[in-house]
């Protein structure tokens, strides 16, 4: 018989536990589905300086200090648990599949995160796992690096933002892209090109250029350098790498029941985290919009469970227009 719930939340990373606490705190009957263990990203995390109220936590330690909080309030958390499809039922509840087994929630808040897009090239995975000088974000990272030299791989948005960050911190930074122009809208491309002209910069873009292997013993030492059009190579040294080449939402088994963008993204409004779907809230790396911040995940856990709320009171509010007096509380 399928077990039933107030709530289920599929995925236990930092938006999936901030969800799960706020849920059952509020003594509804919440679960959490989660295909590996509680933590997403942050357990691969060395070192967390960057959450309010904590000075430095390893991300295996908060993680573990958030799922023994979020079962503290009794939540059930389901580690080996991979969700393959959801329905809405005639009953307006949700119906979610693992495997063989069936979930029937009365909501659904949707936070299964999002992986780095990798490189995919040797000692990429070596010296990530290791914390020794491989990194996908340069604002959690940066401090990290102070005064040394480190390479970053990209040209979106997001590679000029954080590179623009990292030359804040370190000795070097050199941006290396595969084209002869960068992706980023206009504004930033000027912006970095003309930080990178200037006669004291600390700050080196290389077009036109990949990386095919990252090396070192312990730690990062160099980075292997091809330019696309004359094949030349070179072994460039550096402390640190950051590949900033965007990010994959794990939505594939979302596809036909709730609205995604192009690339995965669950689409939502960005105020009270609404799917297309009544009934199904979207919170973390995995809805657009998202900061990919661990406290911005963390956030959107505790506005989908509060929003939650809303909804169980009046099922039409679904439908209503976001307005300030459709939040929660009031007088």
């Amino acid at each position: 018989m399928p077990k039933e719930y107030d709530c289920i939340i599929v995925g236990a990373g930092p938006a999936g536990l901030g969800a799960g606490q706020n849920a059952s705190r509020d003594k509804f009957k919440t679960v959490l589905l989660e295909k590996m263990m509680p933590g997403g990203q942050i357990i691969n995390t060395d070192r967390v300086e960057n959450y309010p109220g904590i000075e430095r936590v390893s991300g295996v330690e908060l993680a573990e200090q958030m799922r023994k909080q979020t079962e503290g309030f009794g939540a059930e958390i389901k580690n080996g648990c991979q969700v393959t499809g959801l329905v809405r039922r005639e009953d307006d509840r949700i119906s979610v599949y693992c495997d063989k087994d069936e979930f029937i929630g009365r909501a659904v808040i949707l936070s299964p995160g999002s992986d780095y897009r990798k490189l995919g090239v040797p000692g990429e995975e070596k010296f990530r796992q290791a914390g020794a000088g491989v990194s996908y974000c340069g604002t959690c990272d940066a401090p990290f690096f102070k005064g040394r030299d480190v390479v970053a791989i990209g040209g979106g948005n997001t590679a000029v933002e954080d590179t623009l960050h990292l030359a804040k911190f370190a000795a070097k930074v050199t941006l290396v892209h595969r084209r002869d122009q960068l992706r980023a809208t206009r504004v930033l491309a000027e912006e970095i090109e003309a930080k990178a002209a200037e006669s004291d910069s600390n700050l080196i873009i290389k077009y036109n250029t990949i990386a095919t292997a990252i090396q070192g013993e312990d730690k990062v030492q160099s980075v292997r350098l091809k330019n696309v059009k004359t094949e030349q190579q070179q072994d460039y040294p550096c402390d640190g790498v950051f590949v900033f080449i965007g990010m994959v939402p794990n939505t594939s088994f979302l596809k036909g029941f709730v609205e995604l963008t192009e690339k995965g993204f669950v689409k939502c409004d960005g105020a009270y985290l609404r799917t297309n779907v009544p009934g199904v809230f979207v919170a973390g790396d995995c809805r657009i919009g998202a900061a990919m911040q661990l406290v911005t995940a963390v956030s959107d856990g505790v506005v989908s469970a509060m929003m939650m709320k809303q909804y169980f009171r009046d099922p039409n509010w679904w439908q209503r227009e976001v307005s300030d007096l459709l939040q929660p509380g009031g007088w």
